[in-house]
């Protein structure tokens, strides 16, 4: 084990130590030693923050190369800016790993991730530094300009500086950010966080004095009168200003191509520089205040910077269980069951071989859907968008018009934001377009920012979807069968962790549509499950049965449209039962319930899903025993209803 904290670290964060001394100016105050630090100290301190993220999410997983990779971006940010007064905001907060460090988590960070512990995104409510919750990328730009813009109405000084990957800036919020701060003039500093390339071979003393004086504000307003001035000459003047303005842009992108873009969004672009450099960011940063204008500051940093493992595979430590801190091997349970992603990829492969027209759609997210086999084997039918779920799903209605069978792979969390494309473009016009709705439900470490809690009543309010929550690996692989096979926009989700243990059938089937499933019976009560929560339905029914209570569990495979003769049938017992792992709001419960209002069906009912609140982290079995959603909760709540 590295020790922690060692000559520099330590005594810079030993207040934060003692609960006793831990507020706001006190860290505030820790922060500003933080400006009286050497360039060599402050890299000695990222060596030891990195040394400390390693000795953490060895122990209990975590964003590990994101947040290697960021250590000397935020350690410059924080020794020029005085936070919490200024604001520093993250596109994606499982990069703020050093962050947290730096702003009074230290004695906390040993529960990152954990149950009860620190999440591993920020936390405005609980920390005055974390600005926005930085859950989902391409929106720290959004919520800058806002920050800036306040600031300017208030008359106010602070400094604003966005934090942003390249990756989440090909996301179409970001361009629209960049597009209106540019338009407006708006004075902020974004750093470009650019892991995906090396450093160009344009960087050099040439392109760094020119990216100095171009942020320079005595240089900007010396440019603009001088172009004044010759325009006033009339036609003559504005062909110099012409002229000048084509030579001007060659030598740019001569010099600075990568510039470009931005500086048509009419923001100003430093040259690429290495963001392992500190002193060079630092530099940066500090020509970016001066300019009082929006400047980007492109810095080029590697994934894992520190940490072999992490540098040669950044995907693998993107998001990571517990490893071996030696060989960075991931501890992994001796056997096991697929899980659900491996089931859906394996059926999807299976079904791909049956029927070339199938294609299939992501954002960024192959890995993490479980489709890096479909697209080795069908390159040409596999399609990475790249942060742009809402171009996928648009996309995917697309090849359905050009007759194809797009499935469009997604976590829950990150569908939300192509609900608009889901509506205009899929379902109104009635397209063949899958969406396979991975990480529904609580999903466990990464928290509120990441449970797929909403998925069912997005989905369930629009007109021609339905929607299918298959229960284990072999109902998962029959509902893909069928949503391929019965056509219109179909919603198929299924959780994130290991299935059942069911086999995956050879031959699936195609459910008939709005027909559930009976799986146990019983007279007394009736529990309607839907997906991975009928597991939890029949340990609580096995329970019941101890109490002498008969329950009878239903796997309502649909959600939309529900099976009504399944609860026309679970009203002529003493209770109706609904549980599901989404909220309640709107839900599949609340689908049952107007069945049994709009039949008039007179029964006792209960509805069991996510509260109306926000989930904190934690492994799932934990927090579904929190919210009675285990077996034992479920039971106690049927024993204190029948009471």
């Amino acid at each position: 084990m590295i020790p922690p904290f060692q000559q520099y670290l330590y005594p810079f964060l030993q207040l934060m130590g003692d609960d006793k001394v831990r507020n706001i100016s006190q860290v505030s105050d820790d922060l500003g030693k933080l400006m009286k630090l050497t360039d060599e100290e402050l890299a000695i301190l990222a060596g030891e923050i990195r040394d400390e993220i390693l000795n953490t999410t060895s122990q209990t997983g975590g964003h590990v190369a994101s947040s290697l990779g960021a250590v000397e971006i935020i350690l410059a940010v924080h020794s020029l800016i005085n936070s919490p007064e200024d604001k520093f905001i993250f596109d994606v907060g499982h990069q703020s790993y050093a962050h947290m460090l730096l702003t009074g988590r230290r004695d906390e960070f040993s529960t990152l991730r954990q149950y009860k512990g620190l999440s591993g995104f920020p936390k405005p409510h609980t920390n005055p530094h974390d600005v926005h919750p930085s859950g989902h990328a391409s929106d720290s730009l959004s919520i800058a300009c806002g920050l800036a813009r306040a600031r300017d109405l208030s008359g106010e000084k602070q400094k604003v500086v966005a934090l942003i990957g390249d990756a989440s800036l090909a996301g179409g919020m970001a361009f629209e950010a960049l597009n209106d701060i540019g338009q407006e003039q708006t004075p902020l500093v974004i750093i470009l966080n650019d892991n995906e390339m090396a450093i160009s071979r344009n960087v050099g003393a040439m392109a760094l004095h020119l990216g100095s004086i171009r942020v320079n504000s005595n240089y900007r307003k010396s440019r603009d009168t001088i172009q004044e001035h010759l325009e006033s000459f009339g036609t003559a003047g504005k062909a110099l200003v012409k002229m000048g303005k084509t030579a001007k842009e060659s030598v740019k992108n001569l010099v600075i191509p990568d510039s470009m873009l931005f500086e048509q969004l009419g923001i100003i672009c430093t040259p690429p520089i290495d963001g392992h450099n500190i002193p060079a960011i630092k530099a940066a940063i500090k020509n970016a205040f001066a300019a009082n204008a929006p400047v980007l500051v492109h810095v080029i940093t590697k994934k894992g910077k520190g940490y072999a493992p992490a540098e040669q595979n950044p995907s693998k430590f993107h998001g990571v269980g517990p490893y071996d801190l030696e060989s960075g091997e991931i501890k992994k349970k001796v056997g096991g069951n697929l899980t659900y992603t491996q089931a859906f990829s394996q059926s999807l492969k299976s079904e791909a071989a049956k029927d070339d027209s199938i294609v299939v759609v992501t954002a960024a997210m192959t890995d993490g859907t479980g489709l890096a086999d479909f697209a080795r084997e069908y390159p040409k039918r596999f399609f990475d968008v790249g942060i742009a779920e809402e171009h996928a799903v648009a996309m995917a209605a697309g090849l359905s018009i050009g007759g194809k069978k797009p499935v469009v792979a997604l976590y829950s969390t990150f569908m939300q934001r192509a609900i608009d494309q889901l509506i205009i473009d899929v379902a109104l016009p009635r397209e063949n377009v899958v969406i396979a709705i991975d990480r529904a439900g609580l999903v466990g470490d990464d928290g509120p920012t990441h449970h797929g809690v909403f998925d069912m009543v997005y989905a369930r309010m629009i007109p021609h979807v339905k929607i299918l929550a298959p229960s284990d690996e072999a109902e998962l692989a029959s509902a893909l069968h069928t949503a391929l096979a019965i056509g219109g926009p179909v919603v198929l989700r299924y959780p994130r962790g290991e299935a059942p243990g069911a086999l995956i059938p050879e031959e699936p089937v195609v459910f008939e549509e709005g027909v559930s499933k009976e799986v146990k019976p019983g007279e007394d009560v009736a529990i309607l499950a839907f997906g991975r929560m009928v597991e939890h339905a029949l340990g609580a029914a096995s329970l019941l049965e101890g109490q002498g209570i008969s329950a009878r569990v239903v796997d309502m495979r649909w959600v939309k449209p529900i099976d009504k003769e399944a609860i026309r049938k679970a009203a002529e017992t003493k209770l109706v039962v609904t549980v599901e792992d989404g909220v309640i709001i709107g839900g599949a419960g609340e689908a049952v319930s107007e069945v049994l209002g709009e039949e008039e069906l007179k029964v006792d009912s209960l509805t069991l899903g996510i509260p109306d609140e926000f989930i904190e982290q934690g492994k799932v079995d934990l927090l579904f025993a929190d919210l009675g959603l285990d077996a034992a909760g479920i039971a106690r709540q049927i024993q204190d209803r029948l009471v």
